[in-house]
């Protein structure tokens, strides 16, 4: 799973993830109302809009969470039907949260190797004994989560329960955890939310690092507007739950319905 070194694999392809006049409401409350956008592989694609704009909402439909009351969902040419979070999760797609969900008293190495849980194939007995399969694939798993600690570059604290980690910390070892599953779709909800300038500059570049040298499919949700329009390649903007804007950074800048959300303006 070690990422190459010389070169990019990136290489922004065909469209893996479509969404189709999507709705989802909560008894009488819109969350989201006839939105449609793609994402295409190895891209970087960004869910901007004000807070309530139905962001986390719309990655919780993605990896099944929520389940839309209209519209289609197309994973890889094929159309999802009330797909549950372990059904995406063994399609290949990972995600980390808006709130930090670790277990906090276990270390950054342990919490890690949850991601590794759907590759491991041994039974429930196997497993409690620790013998024959259940001991070969725990040293194989070590292995590929040992390579995505030292890609994030957390060698020092591998062994460090999380929750004695700072908060900065403590965002990466939940990137690591999802990249740990080996996902060809990652979903990010605000990886930066919280982070000082220098811890901003870090994720940035392990974000990008993610996507070009693993080829990585990356959906993420960011209210810094100046990290957006640096790493992405295309932004679809949110408003009370529709979208009002998509296209690459410079056509989502110039977009005076984008302008207005941010600024306020009485819709």
């Amino acid at each position: 799973m070690s990422a190459p070194k010389t070169e990019s694999v990136r290489k922004i392809g065909d469209t893996i993830l479509k969404l189709e006049n999507i709705s989802l409401a909560f008894g009488g409350v819109k969350a989201l109302t006839d939105i449609s956008f793609d994402v295409r592989e190895h891209e970087i694609r960004a869910i901007i809009g004000p807070n309530g704009a139905g962001k986390s909402s719309m990655l919780n439909v993605i990896n099944g969470v929520y389940h839309p009351q209209q519209g289609t969902i197309t994973f890889h040419g094929d159309v999802r039907h009330n797909m549950r979070p372990h059904d995406a999760a063994s399609q290949g797609i990972a995600r980390t949260f808006q709130n930090i969900a670790l277990f906090k008293s276990m270390s950054v190495l342990d919490n890690i190797m949850t991601g590794r849980t759907l590759k491991m194939k041994a039974n429930f007995i196997e497993q409690a004994l620790w013998i024959g399969r259940a001991r070969r694939e725990e040293f194989a798993q070590r292995a590929k989560v040992e390579q995505v600690i030292d890609f994030l570059e957390i060698q020092h604290i591998r062994k460090t329960p999380v929750g004695r980690l700072p908060y900065g910390l403590q965002k990466r070892v939940e990137l690591a955890r999802a990249l740990a599953a080996e996902p060809t779709l990652l979903l990010l909800d605000e990886p930066m939310a919280g982070m000082n300038v220098e811890e901003k500059q870090d994720m940035c570049r392990f974000i990008l690092d993610v996507n070009e040298q693993y080829g990585t499919t990356i959906v993420l949700i960011e209210h810094d507007m100046g990290v957006v329009m640096d790493i992405s390649d295309r932004v679809v903007v949110l408003d009370y739950g529709k979208k009002i804007g998509d296209g690459t950074p410079a056509e989502v800048r110039g977009n005076k319905a984008v302008i207005d959300a941010y600024l306020g303006v009485a819709h």
